[in-house]
């Protein structure tokens, strides 16, 4: 006779149990993270701001209902939108990704832990609009940088040993489990809300990489964050109605998230929660680029002088790189839309070669029309180097190096240009920030007027006095009609 399962409810497994005594009673003490993410408050914003200049962004944002204006609803930076929490959490997290400029994390899974911020700064917009509802909450810019330090922190250790592209997740399942966790503890949720609401997260069906790799990539990975922090904020708003949570939604044998969806392996978390991603975050200052191949454009743009007057005699391109860039983004053959040739590491490196530089325009289509990039992606031979991947996982060195060599039919060839650490990585920071900034600014004067865009980096240039600002005033600055 089979034996029956036993229905008494078990614990709440304890990697919620352990992310949801993080996000409520943590300290964070660190003003290196809180420096730390106060720039990336600003780069973040920055390029949700440059994304609004493409259209194929722009169609998808606003409200569901064209005309729909929330009562003391949140407000869509660089627009006059104003949304129910939901979506403008998809709006905010949309324009954030398009262009693929934002922070990066890297292990043995990657992600843009600054994806977050769209269910972040809805939600605290919202509550600071809504003194009834939440009388007791008057959230600061500091508060937005404590959630952001938490939600960078969840996606970022959790990614260090957990490997989801691995089984053909996305990487977005962790912004909707870190926005899940942070959002909730921001609208006032118990211990046993954030678990709850923390379960619905992992058992909530995930999204597969289909979209980010060859033949089928995709525009969908410029706008998968954004539903993934705004769903994060859906399951919040559920959960503070009284909605139940499934306490071994990991671990339950046959139907758990591990058995289901992560071929049995056990979650692991190897170290505990504190501020080390935000501590450690990688900026994309230089190129919106795939972020394994940041160090190669680097290079390449290097070599564009050799090069560029010698397009006709290059023989081969020779790309040295790391066992995760060439599992993503190694790519021939034709490319079919922006979001492809962002994802392509022989695109990226020829555009760099060829013309020194590679911006946001450099994806679209009467850009890569121009003859010269296709016919040197095809002399390319992308390689990886061991040591590149040991180092790109070593936790003392998170590396992301690329060589770029280039060989000509005479028989010559240039210096092997090796980039190590890109220009946003923590150990270059300080060459790094000033740069930050510049593209801050840039953002910011080109999309407002004059008048608006100096009042905006006026107020910005003082952390501690934007840091002390209620969410709506902040949010008040960025208005403008759309």
């Amino acid at each position: 006779m089979p034996s029956l399962l036993h229905n008494s409810r078990p614990q709440a497994d304890l990697v919620l149990q352990k992310i949801a005594d993080y996000v409520l009673d943590y300290p964070i003490e660190s003003q290196e993270a809180y420096q730390t993410a106060y720039y990336d408050l600003l780069d973040t914003l920055g390029c949700g701001l440059q994304a609004l200049s493409f259209p194929a962004c722009t169609r998808l944002l606003g409200p569901l209902v064209p005309g729909t204006i929330v009562p003391n609803g949140s407000r869509v930076p660089g627009t006059d939108f104003v949304l129910d929490p939901i979506q403008t959490a998809f709006n905010i997290g949309a324009m954030i990704r398009w262009l693929d400029f934002n922070d990066t994390w890297l292990a043995a899974e990657w992600g843009h832990p600054s994806d977050n911020l769209g269910g972040i700064l809805a939600v605290a917009d919202w509550i600071s609009r809504n003194p009834t509802t939440y009388p007791l909450s008057r959230l600061t810019i500091q508060d937005v940088l404590t959630a952001m330090i938490k939600a960078h922190e969840i996606q970022g250790i959790l990614a260090l040993e957990n490997s989801f592209n691995r089984v053909g997740l996305d990487h977005v399942l962790l912004v909707k489990v870190a926005s899940t966790a942070v959002v909730t503890a921001m609208l006032g949720g118990t211990r046993e809300q954030v678990i709850n609401a923390l379960s619905n997260a992992w058992i909530d069906g995930q999204a597969l990489r289909t979209y980010r790799h060859a033949p089928n990539t995709g525009s969908r990975k410029s706008w998968a964050a954004g539903d993934a922090t705004s769903r994060a904020v859906r399951l919040a708003w559920m959960t503070m109605q009284g909605e139940m949570g499934y306490p071994s939604a990991l671990t339950a044998p046959t139907w758990g998230f591990q058995d289901v969806l992560f071929r049995g392996s056990e979650l692991v978390l190897n170290q505990d929660f504190g501020s080390y991603v935000m501590e450690n975050i990688l900026f994309k200052i230089s190129f919106p680029a795939e972020f394994h191949a940041q160090t190669a454009v680097e290079a390449a743009i290097h070599l564009h002088p050799l090069v560029k007057d010698r397009v006709k005699d290059i023989e081969k391109v020779v790309i040295t790189s790391q066992e995760s860039a060439i599992r993503i983004i190694d790519k021939t053959g034709k490319l079919h839309n922006p979001a492809d040739r962002d994802h392509c590491i022989q695109y990226m490196t020829a555009v760099g070669l060829l013309f020194g530089e590679l911006s946001a325009e450099s994806y679209e289509d009467s850009f890569a029309n121009h003859p010269e990039i296709d016919v040197l992606r095809e002399k390319m031979i992308v390689r990886e180097e061991k040591q590149y991947s040991r180092d790109y996982l070593d936790p003392q060195k998170r590396s992301i190096s690329n060589a770029v060599q280039v060989f000509f039919k005479d028989g010559s060839f240039s210096e092997n240009v090796l980039v190590e650490y890109p220009i946003g990585h923590r150990l270059r920071r300080k060459e790094g920030l000033p740069l930050l900034l510049k593209k801050f600014q840039k953002s910011v004067e080109g999309h407002f007027d004059r008048f608006q865009a100096q009042e905006i980096l006026g107020v910005c240039a003082d952390q501690e006095k934007v840091s002390q600002m209620p969410v709506n005033k902040f949010m008040d600055l960025w208005v403008k009609e759309f």
